[in-house]
């Protein structure tokens, strides 16, 4: 049960925090097109009348970073002491269960240390200056080393479900990387952009959809079972008898996949018209008004013309 709590809570995280990307860069794009350029991440808005109180360094901007970083404490703490926990479902048993799990919360850490150091040039540039594209890349590395973990937690799962959600996700997360690579060389794609965003929200329903095919019952395909045999940290895993069952099983979560993927496309749609809704598009092309300089007299506005002669009406 503990464990089924801890992937929805790890969902609700990165769903939150992939939609507020997409919102805030749609925002930012639509607001200024011809200045966009992708944010590692974007300051909580606020009103002018709270914002004057103290420019700077008002807490509520960096909202955001400090939720990422409890996130990654919790994840950091819970991945470090699920490797006390012995896994019988793992080829090589306790060792190579202790030696993922604490992979697992070295490479969660690193990622820490990153929104710490991007927060710590937010409060003092001067200290540490951090430019964006360094970030990505920096993310990207980060995001490639969860992706070579999450691989290599497949490859020693015997259970055949654990090692399908895993590889998934490990694919997820190195979509994520791409993606941070393009936005460290381009940063104003804004298809890039969105699209971490995207991976973000993805990467949560993927680890919902792993809860609940692992631990409850009612989601655990046919001929797939929960072993009642095993440790407490492991109560939830499940193994398939039969290489029908497993062929099946497999398939069922490449289809339920797909159909987080479309759910996902439908998230990026909405919110995409919805900002544009509030926000406005601002078109960019040769038949754009442009604005009068100063404010003018009708009469000021006609150009006098001087009359031609031999000329007929």
């Amino acid at each position: 049960m503990a464990a089924l709590v801890y992937q929805i809570l790890s969902s609700s995280a990165l769903v939150s925090l992939g939609l507020y990307h997409m919102v805030a860069t749609t925002r930012n794009h639509l607001k200024s097109p011809q200045s966009y350029a992708a944010k590692p991440y974007h300051p909580f808005p606020l009103s002018s009348s709270s914002s004057n109180l103290n420019p700077p360094h008002h807490r509520l901007r960096y909202l955001q970073l400090y939720a990422i970083i409890a996130c990654l404490l919790v994840a950091v703490v819970h991945q470090t002491l699920t490797s006390f926990d012995a896994d019988p479902l793992l080829k090589g048993r306790t060792p190579v269960h202790r030696f993922t799990s604490l992979q697992s919360a070295a490479s969660l850490f690193l990622f820490l240390l990153l929104t710490l150091a991007l927060l710590l040039s937010e409060w003092a540039p001067s200290v540490l200056p951090l430019p964006s594209d360094l970030v990505f890349g920096l993310a990207a590395a980060l995001f490639y080393l969860q992706s070579l973990v999450s691989w290599g937690a497949a490859s020693v799962q015997m259970s055949d479900l654990q090692a399908k959600c895993d590889s998934v996700s490990g694919r997820i997360t190195a979509m994520a990387s791409g993606l941070c690579v393009v936005l460290a060389c381009q940063p104003r794609v804004f298809v890039a952009d969105v699209g971490l965003g995207a991976a973000m929200c993805l990467q949560g329903l993927w680890v919902l959809q792993t809860g609940l095919s692992l631990y409850v019952e009612a989601f655990i395909p046919e001929g797939c079972h929960k072993l009642l045999d095993v440790v407490i940290g492991v109560e939830g895993s499940t193994k398939c008898d039969l290489d029908e069952s497993r062929f099946r099983a497999v398939a069922i979560l490449d289809l339920v996949f797909l159909v987080h993927v479309m759910f996902v496309l439908l998230i990026v749609m909405v919110t995409y018209a919805v900002v544009a809704k509030f926000v406005g598009i601002r078109r960019l092309g040769s038949y754009e008004v442009l604005p009068n300089a100063a404010p003018s007299s009708d009469h000021n506005n006609h150009i006098q013309m001087k009359a031609l002669s031999g000329t007929q009406a």
